[in-house]
């Protein structure tokens, strides 16, 4: 059993297109979740066949990943407008989130309702810059534009200052700075570990838990999947 302080809980937000579900996949393939003899899918996450056929996230998805000691529990949440209310009610189980914006598109109308409803939560979001070895890609004018966006959706103080890093999901690598080595996610895994608020809640408390979705398993039955909010399951 993981303690409150070794576990992060975080969202994907993005426009769509901007490379969420292939981050997902990225970070799943380097924190050993498969097996080296298992056949690696690609979009993980899609597991509906509508998903798989229009190439887009429908359904909020969770998953869990183990980096170091910590537990990074991450949900994927769709970045169609058509599902915008899926995405706000995933965004109340999680401390922070990840908002990925595309280096050469920028902010899009669909990162500014994802991350307007972020902020009023409170939440100190993430910024990755996506797809930073796209042609055309310009990292300084979509960080400024992401910034400006921030101030218009009224951000604190605390929120402005929003840490940042550049990615690239296809190639699966980070980098905190543009010259840095090309390597791996690592440095992206360090900086959820670091930014992202433990989780709060007395495990000595009666369980309680916050249900995000139910689905049917054939071999297990009806089964939810939520947030823990006091107690241990």
């Amino acid at each position: 059993m993981f303690k409150p302080k070794k576990i992060r809980n975080i969202a994907i937000i993005a426009h769509i297109d901007h490379g969420k579900t292939t981050m997902l996949d990225s970070l799943l393939k380097q924190s050993n979740v498969f097996q080296s003899h298992e056949k690696i899918p690609e979009r993980v996450m899609d597991s509906y066949d509508q998903e798989q056929e229009r190439g887009i996230t429908i359904f909020s998805k969770h998953t869990s990943i183990f980096y170091d000691d910590f537990k990074i529990n991450i949900i994927d949440t769709p970045g169609h407008a058509d599902f915008s209310g899926e995405v706000e009610r995933i965004l109340g189980m999680v401390n922070s989130v990840l908002l990925l914006v595309d280096a050469k598109e920028g902010p899009m109308p669909q990162t500014r309702f994802v991350l307007k409803k972020s902020l009023e939560l409170g939440l100190c979001p993430i910024v990755i810059l996506n797809k930073i070895d796209k042609e055309g890609a310009d990292v300084e004018r979509c960080l400024n534009q992401t910034f400006d966006l921030f101030v218009e959706l009224s951000a604190t103080d605390e929120q402005l200052d929003f840490a940042y890093i550049y990615a690239s999901g296809v190639k699966g690598f980070a980098i905190k700075n543009e010259n840095d080595p090309k390597e791996n996610m690592k440095p992206l895994f360090d900086l959820i570990v670091e930014k992202v608020p433990a989780p709060k809640g007395d495990i000595n408390a009666p369980f309680l838990m916050q249900a995000a979705t139910i689905d049917y398993d054939n071999y297990l039955g009806r089964q939810a999947c939520g947030r823990i909010l006091e107690g241990v399951a």
